[in-house]
């Protein structure tokens, strides 16, 4: 929280004689109170998990205010007192020229330099052309390669850190639309971002050499980051990007970055070669299954959160989640309140289940303007899924011990390079071909498939692990786990859609990673009892098929 502060008083101090009457607390005040609100709150958690009462009234103290330090100019405050356009603290006064385009050269007559705005704009307010755009960032986590043990939790920390500055920085290019001058994203915004990232991935650096092992070379590079797409279209050919001649993303020869998937993500799935392998059930083995119903996220429980990377953060994951089962999974959640909530499941199971949303490209959705959806490049359509199947498995080679409560497991991974990326996507009538890196077109009459394999292999005493990885482990080639590991029932997520014919479909991702398919994954977390557990056990052990 210090270092919060010490970063808003040099943005205070950078940005002096800049922006508009409410600049210091749209672009500064502001979403420095976003993140004390987020730090207070895991405070609050840590003491909740350590099993104490929190202390009371945490979240007063966020707001913080700009006091005077006696200079007479009130830290740099932009002047904001004298709004008559004159801003004579050192500026060119005559600054109602329509100059202050960022840059750009006003004289590209061609009819799509204003982005949809007034492009006579001369008013004096240094506008930048009114548009937000998005801030986009060099990916870090697949540049990392094998984070050693000893480091996980900190590389872990940091790099929610950086994904919580990016979406920190998005908000204040929002609410500061419309002030500053030629130079105010890029004094106020990127120059901070990257300042702020300069440090957080230096901390990644010491975190390996505490572990004594070699750091990743070249992580600096990749703290700068740009500002793309300022038209604020949805980079998939809709009305809101002219320039992208409905290309799902590619290049429209406006300089911007494309968002994704392109062309090469889609394979026809009569090209690929059956490729399922399932290991034969020995004597000792399991058999049985344990579904259950909970829905298809019929309610639309939407959000971008994600309880268990980023517990604390708002929109922790910069894309949407469905939701089946417990019906108050929010970054908020804790396992009592998870407990206290109802649940879609027809048992009565509480447990959470939830996956990235799937969307239908070229269409508008409810959150084409919000965070996690059109502001972090996810757009378009959400599709319900026609069926979700939550089924628990046995094991090939011995029976299967209770799953503890709280157990929380991630299947897949949002990272392109990043570790075990085994979400699988099939059509229905070709199971037996599973893809993980790339979508799969499916022939007319067949529906899109995604498949999630969770982690079957328990250490017997975690819930969880810094990376949320380690305390849970896939099962070697024959079926059995790992020495030091016992088997647990084997979840499957099993989702089929109708999606629209060709490749005009996307799984929601960070916005950096575009849409590829090898960024598919699902979370689960286990809060069945010790009875509704008993009976999924005992379900499988014996050889059954339960509902």
């Amino acid at each position: 929280m210090e270092t919060q502060i010490a970063e808003a008083n040099q943005r205070l101090k950078n940005s002096a004689g800049q922006g508009g009457p409410n600049f210091v607390q749209n672009a500064i005040l502001g979403p420095l109170r976003d993140k004390r609100v987020a730090t207070l709150q895991r405070i609050t958690i840590a003491f909740q998990r350590a099993g104490a009462q929190a202390p009371t009234g945490l979240q007063g103290v966020a707001t913080c205010s700009v006091q005077d330090d006696g200079t007479g100019n009130d830290n740099g405050d932009q002047n904001n007192g004298d709004q008559n356009g004159d801003q004579n603290n050192g500026q060119n006064q005559d600054q109602g020229n329509g100059d202050q385009d960022n840059g750009q050269n006003q004289d590209q007559d061609n009819g799509d330099q204003d982005n949809g705005q007034n492009q006579n704009q001369d008013n004096g307010n240094q506008n930048n052309g009114g548009a937000t755009g998005q801030i986009t960032c060099p990916a870090v986590a697949n540049r990392l390669g094998q984070v050693p043990a000893r480091a996980q939790a900190e590389v872990q920390r940091n790099l929610q850190l950086l994904e919580t500055q990016i979406a920190e920085a998005n908000q204040r290019l929002k609410n500061s639309a419309g002030q500053g001058g030629p130079n105010f994203v890029q004094n106020a915004i990127l120059g901070p971002l990257r300042d702020k990232r300069v440090a957080t991935l230096q901390r990644i650096t010491i975190a390996f050499q505490r572990a004594g092992a070699q750091a990743p070379t070249g992580l600096q590079n990749l703290a700068t980051c740009e500002l793309g797409n300022p038209g604020g279209g949805d980079n998939n050919g809709n009305e809101e990007d002219e320039g992208d001649n409905g290309n799902n993303g590619e290049d429209g020869g406006d300089g911007e970055q494309a968002r994704g998937p392109v062309p090469e993500d889609f394979v026809d799935i009569r090209s690929v070669r059956p490729n399922v392998n399932i290991p034969r059930t020995q004597q000792n083995g399991s058999r049985g299954t344990f579904s259950v119903d909970c829905g298809r996220n019929e309610r639309r429980i939407f959000n971008s959160d994600n309880v268990i990377v980023a517990p604390g953060v708002a929109n922790g994951a910069q894309h949407t989640h469905d939701y089946v089962g417990n019906v108050s999974t929010n970054n908020q959640s804790t396992n009592e309140s998870l407990l206290a909530a109802s649940t879609t499941c027809r048992n009565g199971d509480k447990s959470t289940h939830y996956w990235p949303v799937l969307r239908a490209l070229g269409q508008q959705e409810f959150d084409a303007n919000r965070r996690g959806g059109g502001l972090d490049g996810n757009v378009g359509k959400i599709l319900t899924p026609v069926q979700v199947q939550i089924t628990f498995k046995g094991n090939p080679t011995a029976k299967v011990v209770p799953s503890p409560q709280f157990l929380r497991i991630i299947t897949g991974n949002a990272r392109v390079g990043g570790a075990e990326p085994n979400a699988g996507w099939t059509c229905t009538g070709f199971e037996n071909r599973q893809l993980t890196d790339k979508y799969p077109l499916c022939p007319r009459g067949s529906r899109l498939v995604r498949i999630f394999d969770f982690q079957s292999c328990w250490d017997g005493q975690n819930i969880d692990s810094a990376n949320h990885r380690t305390h849970v482990t896939f099962p070697q080639a024959d079926g059995s786990c790992p020495q030091g590991f016992q088997p647990i029932p084997a979840l499957e997520h099993r989702l089929v859609y109708n999606v629209p014919q060709g490749p005009n479909f996307a799984v929601d991702g960070f916005p950096e990673e575009r849409h590829k398919p090898v960024t598919d994954h699902s979370d689960f977390i286990n809060l069945m009892n010790q009875q509704q557990m008993g009976q999924v056990v005992n379900c499988i052990n014996s050889g059954r098929r339960c509902r």
